[in-house]
């Protein structure tokens, strides 16, 4: 690894545990907050704290009370995150390396919540005219924005790398 991959492999672990190290604390302050006793807590007409136990991966996909559910969820989400790994090493590029480290960071929070619960603990409510978007936490908005990143990356920026030309 170049000098330069080994700093932006550098970077994107700090962001990844960042986001791990935000996810789990936000997800231990609610559960003091809003998930003992259960409680909704109204923020603002469009967003509201809403204890959430999600025991499948986005939007509740593969939710199953199997006690396996989560040990396979979980083992899903490490392999991923260590082919993740394995990318970030190499990345070129420091836009990919944060998107990377979020990703990494936010797949591993999840893994923590489904080896401890059971499920992931989801609690950020926003909702327009009585539509709710499924609740999700710090770790599913790190995914979610480290996806589009990567995607963004890969259609208008990968390109020159591989030609040879500049950032």
């Amino acid at each position: 690894m170049t000098r330069a991959g080994g700093s932006l492999a550098r970077l994107g672990l700090i962001i990844a545990l960042l986001i791990f190290v935000a996810d789990l604390a936000t997800k231990e302050w609610m559960l003091s907050l809003i998930f003992d006793p259960p409680r909704r807590i109204v923020l603002t007409g469009f967003f509201n704290l809403t204890p959430v136990w999600n025991r499948g991966v986005s939007f509740g996909l593969f939710a199953g009370h199997q006690e396996w559910v989560p040990w396979i969820l979980s083992a899903v989400a490490v392999v991923i995150a260590a082919g993740l790994f394995v990318w970030l090493r190499r990345a070129r590029h420091p836009l990919l390396a944060v998107a990377l480290g979020a990703v990494i960071g936010g797949a591993l929070g999840n893994v923590i919540d489904r080896l401890r619960f059971g499920a992931v603990v989801d609690f950020l409510d926003f909702h327009i005219s009585g539509y709710h978007w499924p609740a999700f936490n710090i770790a599913d908005a790190a995914i979610s924005l480290g996806v589009v990143m990567i995607l963004y990356h890969e259609l208008f920026l990968a390109s020159g790398q591989a030609s040879g030309e500049k950032e």
